[in-house]
């Protein structure tokens, strides 16, 4: 039985849209992921959805003065939009406010709660009393008591990527009236992630330690070498999901526990949708569960959630949880209260049409190691001078030749010479070097050899020389151009998962099917003899100063 792929993308807080910082660290490359293995002919199900409860919706509503359902609907929509326009090939996108969600959700909680996998504790929380209201994660805000951040959350540190408990934090204060927060008493249920440690340690630090990131298995390390404690799964809010028990009255599910299951409920729906079992997709024993997320969410991602799904014991456990550092922009942390980012909703309209620049630039710039920089000068350079002058001038110049020569119908190639040989062995090694980059995670690197791809094919025809041919050696010219259209169609192929309108514009140039899947190169010769090619079009175009310069304006205004 072939391996079945169940490829989850983080859900995105619907408090605000999506910039890129959220394009590099998770959805780009787990797109870049899901349309490789699809044209590997694997059985793929790439899912996502907007994470719709927690205090940062609460504290949105009451900042705009509307309710959190207003709230979610407006972001939701924007979001799933941008993603829809930008070409990110979700097989679903749900939402965790959706009846399928909550109706999961209170189910795994209520399946833990019956068999004893919870424990209740009665503590001190912090409360604003001027508010009349019990502070939980984001609605605490102090400095942190790891690396001293003065704007540290109360569920996590942002500067060094620490999970905290609210009453960890140092000088805290509300973030509703600003005020410093007093201690009242409270009962919740927690998770004893304790007894969760030996699991974890085996699972990931022993089995997992020689195809994990470094920086995954870093921060796993640290949290289990720190000693795991029980975590509550249970607030003090009046917006989530509500708790199904006995004395879970006024309080809701913790949305860390909540929004992981968003994924199993956004699977079902799918699956109702679809007329399919949503079951293998979670529980089958060939499937292999990838989550693509940012490094804040590593420690839900494989403690948390991980856990959870061992205490229900049916189902599978992630294969990989390839998380990427983060993003800055201009020499600056991005920052959604500061207005310092990049939207994607913004950028569509700014940039139309240009989707696969910016797909490009945050693959070729990616953080998959450490923190990065997007610079809107780098974007322009990358553009004008990789995306333009290698991929775009090889391909132009082919079509034009090809128009020129033989009226766009591919000449029969004749002999080959070392020169077309050493080109033809280029590029059938080029889709398995791609592969096997892809299949380690590391995009930056794959993107990079799909452009040496183009490199070789402006080198070949720069070096062979066609257009002095034309006339004195007709049948050498054939075969150059035969050979130039087979690295063409190679790029068709391989660019797909980076720059998949791209891809599909070269197909409809060199009129070849869109179902060409990704080993179609073995043969060396997707386009034959007599093929006749469609209309040239200009894959990319320059980007000139004024561009740059208005949205440099846009950032300091």
């Amino acid at each position: 039985m072939s391996k079945r792929y169940t490829i989850t993308a983080a859900l995105p807080y619907t408090n605000g849209p999506i910039h890129i910082g959220h394009l590099a660290g998770v959805y780009v490359p787990a797109d870049i992921y899901a349309r490789y293995l699809r044209m590997r002919n694997k059985e793929v199900l790439f899912i996502c959805g907007s994470d719709e409860h927690g205090v940062a919706i609460s504290m949105k509503a009451k900042k705009e003065g509307i309710t959190p359902k207003e709230v979610i609907d407006k972001y939701h929509n924007m979001i799933k939009n941008s993603f829809d326009a930008f070409g990110i090939s979700f097989d679903y996108y749900g939402r965790t406010s959706s009846d399928v969600h909550r109706k999961t959700a209170q189910e795994f909680f209520k399946t833990m709660h019956d068999e004893g996998c919870f424990e209740t504790q009665t503590t001190k929380q912090l409360y604003d009393a001027k508010e009349d209201q019990f502070l939980a994660d984001r609605y605490v805000t102090g400095t942190c008591p790891k690396c001293g951040n003065p704007e540290a959350y109360g569920d996590q540190c942002e500067s060094c990527g620490s999970s905290l408990n609210a009453t960890d934090l140092i000088e805290p204060k509300s973030a509703l009236s600003g005020e410093p927060p007093s201690l009242k008493t409270t009962t919740h249920w927690y998770l004893p992630l304790d007894r969760y440690e030996d699991f974890l340690r085996s699972w990931i630090l022993e089995s997992h330690k020689s195809d994990w990131k470094t920086n995954v298995l870093g921060q796993v390390k640290s949290w289990i070498d720190d000693g795991l404690k029980p975590r509550a799964v249970t607030r003090d809010l009046s917006w989530g999901i509500p708790v199904p028990v006995e004395g879970g009255e006024n309080k809701v599910l913790y949305v860390w526990f909540d929004a992981p299951i968003g994924y199993i409920s956004a699977t079902k729906e799918w699956a109702l949708q679809t007329g399919k079992d949503w079951k293998p997709y979670w529980q089958g024993k060939n499937t292999e569960l990838v989550h693509f997320i940012g490094k804040d969410n590593i420690v839900f991602h494989c403690i948390i959630f991980p856990s959870v799904l061992k205490a229900m014991g049916s189902y599978i456990l992630p294969e990989n949880v390839p998380a990427n550092e983060f993003l800055n922009l201009e020499g600056q942390k991005l920052s959604t209260s500061k207005n310092w980012a990049v939207w994607l909703h913004e950028y569509l309209e700014d940039f139309p049409g240009k989707q696969d620049v910016l797909r490009y630039v945050l693959t070729a710039n990616a953080p998959e190691t450490k923190d990065n920089d997007f610079t809107w000068s780098d974007f322009q350079t990358r553009n004008n001078s990789e995306l333009v002058a290698i991929f775009g001038n090889f391909i132009n110049r082919v079509m034009v030749l090809m128009r020129k020569y033989y009226d766009g119908k591919v000449p029969v190639p004749n002999a080959y010479n070392e020169a077309d040989e050493s080109t033809r062995s280029e590029l059938a090694t080029a889709p398995h070097k791609i592969a096997a980059l892809i299949e380690q995670y590391k995009f930056r690197a794959a993107s990079q050899e799909m452009m040496q791809l183009a490199r070789l094919g402006n080198k070949y025809l720069a070096d062979e020389e066609p257009w002095k041919l034309i006339k004195t050696n007709p049948d050498r010219v054939a075969t150059i151009m035969h050979t130039a259209l087979q690295v063409a169609a190679g790029l068709a192929i391989v660019s797909e998962p980076f720059l998949p309108y791209t891809a599909q514009k070269l197909r409809n140039m060199l009129q070849i099917e869109s179902n060409l899947d990704w080993d179609s190169l073995n043969g060396l010769s997707p386009i034959g003899g007599g093929h006749q090619l469609g209309e040239a079009t200009l894959l990319f175009e320059k980007i000139e100063d004024d561009a740059i310069t208005k949205q440099l304006e846009r950032l300091t205004s």
